[in-house]
């Protein structure tokens, strides 16, 4: 029989609102016993709650040892699958450490809720249900984290929270999403180019990322106290497609020589540019002062990647390799046939 081992760290899903000032939640077994027709899928599920936080208290260090026990329990057979239930504000960035930090063939699906149990057409049910489902089909293997919501399946890499309280808050804007469940049957249309994971490590909590956003009529002065603040590296959300004020280059440019600063859009969907633009604080420019590529990924995301690669060191040079090899792995193009 089928085991698929389920993490419960709390979130809307479970809150049930407040008594004298604390926040009632309700238990996996109710969650569990609240999913219309889980109890019929033949399936053992294996739970594991910790101690319910909002998603916004979880850390590097929680999500890290949730990998690693979920890596050991399919090591020794115990389980077939994960699911992982947390709250929605960071889901997006939980599931993609997670997918960094992945390695197995077996099945990771994170999922939650934007409605909690007591509004109606409170999610929960019905998000816990498809996770579960996607688990436990044979055909999500070897595809890395997912986040199932709302019917759809995405790749974690992708995925991204884009609405502060519709059932439908996840969209892949890049992408799209790479499945959906009908009928209870998972469907998987895209499959993820696998990672290289061979270049990631588990993240220091000595060496912290910054991420800044450019803002209009912002001058970026936290640039210039990035190593005083004791960051280990930076991701800049620019504008577009890898933008900047022009007199913030140079700031940019000295920071980049000492610590790993990564170009990233703030705009959520695309790639940043290389070579269009050729003006002060454009991406040519910005790229060939130091500054490391996001690629595909989101500031959001690219300070994740960043983080575990700062693990092994802080080499600039050696950072901007592993980043780059990392993004070149993550997507397939005409240069890799």
């Amino acid at each position: 029989m089928t085991t698929i081992r389920i993490h419960f760290l709390g979130g809307t899903i479970g809150y049930a609102g407040a008594a004298n000032g604390e926040p009632v939640r309700l238990g996996p077994a109710a969650l569990l016993a609240a999913a219309p027709g889980l109890d019929r899928l033949g399936l053992t599920l294996d739970v594991h709650a910790a101690d319910p936080v909002p998603s916004a208290s979880l850390t590097f260090a929680q999500l890290s040892e949730v990998a690693r026990e979920a890596a050991e329990a399919c090591g020794a057979g115990t389980a077939d699958a994960v699911v992982v239930v947390q709250g929605t504000d960071t889901l997006e960035e939980s599931a993609y450490l997670l997918d960094l930090l992945w390695d197995r063939p077996e099945p990771m699906v994170l999922t939650g809720a934007m409605r909690n149990p007591t509004l109606a057409g409170a999610d929960g049910p019905a998000n816990l249900l498809a996770a579960v489902q996607v688990a436990a089909a044979p055909a999500a293997g070897g595809m890395g984290a997912m986040v199932v919501f709302n019917d759809e399946i995405h790749a974690a890499r992708f995925v991204r929270k884009g609405h502060t309280s519709s059932p439908s808050t996840f969209r892949s804007v890049t992408a799209g999403p790479i499945g959906w469940v009908v009928e209870g049957r998972p469907r998987i249309g895209l499959c993820p180019v696998p990672l290289q994971r061979d270049v990631l490590a588990r993240p220091a909590g000595d060496r912290p990322v910054a991420l800044l956003t450019c803002v209009l009529g912002d001058d970026l002065r936290l640039v210039g106290e990035l190593e005083r603040l004791g960051y280990a590296g930076a991701v800049i959300d620019s504008f577009g497609g890898g933008h900047v004020p022009g007199h913030v280059v140079p700031a940019l440019a000295e920071v980049a020589a000492r610590i790993p600063v990564v170009l990233a859009s703030r705009t959520g969907g695309g790639e940043v540019l290389q070579e269009t633009y050729g003006f002060p604080g454009s991406e040519r420019d910005l790229l060939a002062r130091g500054l490391i590529p996001a690629g595909f990924l989101d500031g959001r995301k690219a300070r994740i990647l960043l983080s575990l690669l700062l693990a092994d060191g802080t080499d600039p040079a050696v950072v901007r390799t592993s980043f780059q090899r990392f993004l070149d792995a993550a997507v397939a193009s005409d240069r890799d046939r």
